[in-house]
């Protein structure tokens, strides 16, 4: 079983700068693709799981010559409607619509991680931002700060409520996966803003907090898990999570120092292996800047107590060959390398392991071409091969704890069809297996048309396949999102110059349904861009914006982050 969590809140962060919203990229219709992703997932792994029991129970007994054949009556008994309780589910999901929630001022993981000495300055200054982004919009103003890319980052009077919302769904996930009573040992997480662009206090790429390092604080505080294992398949380099986890492993490296010549001992510190998987030619290091190309190509397993491994996308001509040539002769190095960072840290001895996947939906084949215009994709089926290798990975290393949380992924094909694949590849079992045709490209034509909005609410629906019929019953329980805008059919391509300034509670479950310390300097800027596309190739348009960076001076990382904040005996928890 694995856990999907959904959280409301996160629909709430908006682009309200204008009217219009054709290339914003990061908008809360791209969840409404992932619910149809589960959905899917749910009517698919329920059909095998009802086709299974049925053979087993006809096997055993032939009795009953008339037992239901139909589809849609063994569905029927799923009771997928109901609020509450954990009834007996014939899914390898189950979807838990959270409303946790913590206080960004008053929570130890997110002041671990974005705290200030002076005090939480960023944090503030944040919440500051979104509280007066309506005014100063309404009155000719931008609501960011100079030295904010405007073209990637956007605040409303809402968006903190989807950032402490989707910093407490991961927290509870954490929680959850972790707990002594636990039901399941893996997790997806669907929220935005996304965050592994985010370092401690300068937000860049759609990023405002670093969502999976927050968790990972949070298990180390609080569950006192003291070796993080974070596997980030964006298409983009997380640059925020890497400079976060450098500055965790230079303090922990530290303070072994120091013990090490007879300071007191005090807790075991926080180690963190971070490997990325990315394209070196997209954000952020599309411009070539030095600093920032060499950051996502550092390599370094054990000096400085650093555990770190970047590895950059390749062209493929076909999955045969992606997997042959590319996938188990590269690719799957980020496995072996964080196997190496847990025999190096004590093994697995110890149950003080968590795994994590930054998991980006972007560098999937069927991205927007203007998002990944530099060919390094992926095909749907690595999103299924790499969540099996992981959960691999963590059965074996961390007692199966692993949790995945969405990062990017923009165009709704892209989305959809890496969440099937992914929810399959994380909680398939002996008896339900994902079949390639699930993500093939006349399915997901099919689940669009059947998924897809008309005016009023309506689906566009005539006569369906049964498990297209139970999708939608299954996203009909899971989705609050609107329906998606449609991109216009061209954009032309933006000058880069310098922007100029312009005139918890509960949880219901669904039980079927610096990076070096002196980090340089640079400064963001934005390029935004839109293929002309013809109607005729989607049922959603292709098309979208892209970011660049360029150069602003950005904060040194201080070492005393790591010890800002009250101890969780302090903070105002989250509730669930």
């Amino acid at each position: 079983m694995v856990k999907v969590y959904l959280q409301e809140a996160c629909l709430r962060h908006q682009f309200i700068r204008s009217k219009d919203t054709s290339t914003v990229v990061e908008r809360p219709e791209r969840l409404r693709a992932v619910n149809v992703g589960i959905a899917a997932v749910l009517a698919r792994t329920s059909e095998l799981a009802t086709t299974a029991r049925g053979t087993s129970s006809s096997t055993a007994s032939n009795k009953d010559e008339h037992s239901e054949d139909d589809l849609a009556s063994a569905i029927s008994k799923l009771n997928i409607a109901e609020p509450s309780g954990h009834a007996s589910t014939q899914s390898i999901v189950e979807v838990v619509k959270s409303s946790a929630k913590v206080n960004i001022l008053n929570h130890a993981a997110v002041k671990y991680i974005h705290g200030d000495i002076g005090g939480d300055v960023y944090l503030e200054k944040l919440i500051k931002l979104s509280q007066e982004s309506r005014d100063k919009i309404a009155s000719g103003d931008i609501e960011l700060p100079e030295g904010w890319p405007p073209g990637d980052l956007y605040l409303c009077p809402e968006s903190m409520d989807a950032v402490q919302g989707a910093l407490g769904t991961v927290c509870e996930a954490v929680d959850e996966i972790i707990g002594d009573l636990s039901s399941t040992s893996r997790a997806f997480v669907a929220v935005r803003p996304p965050g592994h662009h985010c370092g401690e206090d300068m937000p860049s790429g759609f990023c405002f907090v670093n969502n999976v390092a927050v968790a990972a604080a949070h298990a180390h505080l609080k569950h006192d898990i003291t070796r993080v294992v974070i596997f980030d398949i964006d298409l983009h380099h997380g640059n925020g999570t890497q400079s976060i986890v450098w500055q965790i492993n230079e303090e922990t490296y530290r303070v072994k120092l120091e013990e090490a010549y007879g300071a007191p001992a005090g807790k075991p510190g926080l180690q963190v292996f971070y490997g990325s998987l990315h394209d070196i030619l997209s954000y952020p290091c599309e411009d070539g800047k030095p600093e920032l190309v060499q950051a996502a190509s550092v390599s370094i397993h054990g000096p400085h107590g650093q555990f770190i491994e970047n590895i950059h996308l390749d062209p493929y001509t076909n999955e045969e060959d992606f997997y042959r040539d590319v996938y188990e002769k590269k690719y799957s190095r980020l496995l072996e390398k964080a196997h190496d960072f847990i025999t190096a840290t004590g093994g697995t001895a110890k149950n003080d392991i968590l795994v994590f996947i930054s998991c980006g939906f972007d560098a999937c084949e069927h991205e927007y071409e203007s998002m990944s215009r530099h060919q390094r994709k992926v095909p749907v089926s690595f999103y299924h091969r790499f969540a099996q290798d992981a959960r691999r990975f963590a059965d074996s290393m961390a007692g199966g704890r692993l949790i995945s949380v969405l990062e990017g992924g923009y165009s709704d094909r892209a989305l959809t069809s890496g969440v099937i694949a992914h929810l399959s590849g994380l909680g398939e079992t002996e008896t339900v297996k994902a079949e390639p045709d699930w993500w093939k490209l006349d399915n997901l034509v099919a689940l669009e048309k059947a998924t897809k909005k008309r005016r009023g609410g309506r689906q566009s629906v005539t006569k369906i396949e049964p498990w297209l019929e139970h999708a939608l019953e299954y996203l009909a329980q899971i989705d609050t999102t609107p329906p998606s805008v449609a991109a216009p059919l061209s954009m032309a391509l933006r000058e880069r110059t310098k922007p100029v300034s312009t005139s918890s509670e509960t949880s219901t479950a669904l039980p079927a349904p610096k990076a070096i310390r002196k980090r340089p300097k640079q400064k963001v800027a934005v390029k935004q861009e839109q293929d002309k596309v013809s109607v005729a190739e989607s049922i959603h348009p292709q098309g979208t914006t892209e970011e660049l960076q360029t150069s602003e001076p950005v904060k040194k990382l201080p070492r005393v982050i790591l010890k800002l904040g009250p101890g969780p005996a302090k903070e105002e928890p989250y509730s669930h």
